[in-house]
Parts: structure tokens; sequence; C-alpha cells
């Protein structure tokens, strides 16, 4: 079950994502999937100008569904490219900063919805890892080029051929997400930056989230990414944020930003 809620008034307008099914801690069938991507597409038709993703629960997502799931009855390519893939690449492409508050385990398609997004808390004591090996499956939703690009390749095959997960401590020190904090903190922490976000310079983040997602995907290089900034900035400078931005920096008060 996914469920949606819409905070804030019309100028700071956030939402707030949940993955309600602890029983299964949070495991993704087709139906999940088709969920979420509804919830995402409702929260973009709001307005909203910052998401947050969290799961409810010991864990944020043990991943896909496979309980009484018979291999020889399943089409795996089929459920990842056609049903995870799109929901990955539309979290990705969400049109105001996302943010991910992830606790317990988080892994196979769990994990890909953390890569999937800007911003990535996680508790100290959350797991992330490949625990397939005992089920004779692999790293998928992007977990190789994640933990390859931030880990390198020994430890990613250390991980995948051992089975050992790594803690929300561990991952942020060596890169992988965010922020690591006590996990009785957790949602709070990530609450009070995603409302700080709700009423920020939307604009400015979406080009900065452009850019990010351009060096990632297509390994802009440093000059080309340099124009593309170039670029942005000039955009930008038209934008009515832009223009209260500097007005209360000269006008020494605090910005009140629209998202426009």
């Amino acid at each position: 079950m996914i469920d949606l809620h819409i905070h804030g008034d019309d100028a700071a307008r956030w939402a707030e994502v949940v993955l309600n099914s602890p029983q299964t801690r949070n495991a993704l069938g087709e139906p999940d999937l088709k969920e979420l991507a509804e919830a995402y597409t409702e929260a973009a038709q709001r307005g909203v100008r910052a998401l947050l993703l969290r799961g409810e629960g010991k864990g944020f997502s043990a991943g896909r569904n496979i309980k009484g799931l018979d291999p020889r009855d399943d089409d795996a390519t089929d459920y990842l490219a056609n049903k995870v893939t799109p929901v990955l690449k539309q979290m990705s492409q969400f049109p105001a900063p996302t943010f991910a508050a992830a606790q317990g385990a988080a892994l196979g398609v769990g994990l890909g919805l953390l890569i999937a997004t800007d911003i990535v808390y996680v508790a100290e004591n959350a797991v992330f890892g490949s625990p397939f090996a005992n089920l004779g499956a692999t790293l998928d939703s992007g977990g190789h080029a994640l933990f390859v690009e931030r880990l390198g390749t020994h430890r990613t095959m250390d991980l995948i051929v051992t089975g050992d997960l790594i803690s929300g401590a561990e991952a942020v020190q060596a890169g992988l997400f965010s922020r690591a904090v006590p996990e009785d903190e957790l949602v709070a922490f990530t609450r009070e930056r995603v409302e700080r976000a709700a009423s920020g310079a939307t604009q400015a983040f979406l080009a900065s989230k452009k850019l990010v997602a351009d060096i990632r995907d297509t390994k802009v290089g440093l000059w080309d990414s340099v124009a593309a900034e170039n670029v942005a900035q000039g955009e930008l400078c038209s934008s009515s944020d832009y223009l209260e931005g500097f007005a209360a920096f000269n006008e020494k008060r605090a910005a009140h930003f629209t998202g426009k």
C-alpha cells in the first residue's frame, strides 16, 4: 500500500509518499509500483515544491515482493524493465527536489528507489548491500552503477559475493548517500529539510538537478558542465525568485521565494 499526504499551504506545499506495508517490510509487487507511480503523478499535479519518500515500520523496503513466487513462471526482465525502471525514471524526473528517509533495510528495488531520489538521509543503523547470492540472483535497479561509482569495483564485488551488508553510517562515509542520523531522529530531521526546500528557490534547484543528472548520466566533462552552468544561470536571471533573492540580499532581509 502506498499513501500520499500533502502538507503545507499553497506557497510551500510538499508531498509525503509512504510505503505502508510494514508487515512485508514494504516489499513491492506490481500493484505497489503502480500506486507509487500514481502518487508521484498526483503530487506533481498538485504543484508540490518538494517531496519526501519514506517507509513505515522497521525497514524502508526489502525490494521486490517474492513471497510465493515461482521463478519458472516469472519474467524477471519484464518486471524490472517494464514495471520498475519506468517508475524509477519517473521519480528521478520529478519536477521538484525529492528526499528519502531510509531506516532498516533498503535492498534491491528498495535501493533503486533511493538511487532515483535527489537527497537521501539514512538511519545510522540502516543496512545496504546485495544479499541476493543466497537466492541465486544478482543486484538490480541501478545497484551496480551506484556501488561501482562510489565504492569501486573491488568493494562492489566483495559485497555481491559475500552478501555482507554495510551500515547507514558506513554508506554515508563512502559517499553513497547524503547524511546518516540516529534512527529516532530520522523522520523529523528529513521533514524539516523538506519543508525548508518547499519554501526555497525551486527553479534554481531544478536547474542544479538537471546539471547533476547530466554529469551522472552522460558523463559530461568539466568545461561542458561549466558551459551548461553559464546558460542555466543566465536563464534564472529572469525568474521571480532570482530577482527576489538579490533584492533581499541588498535590503538585508530574508528572501520570500515562490518557486517561480
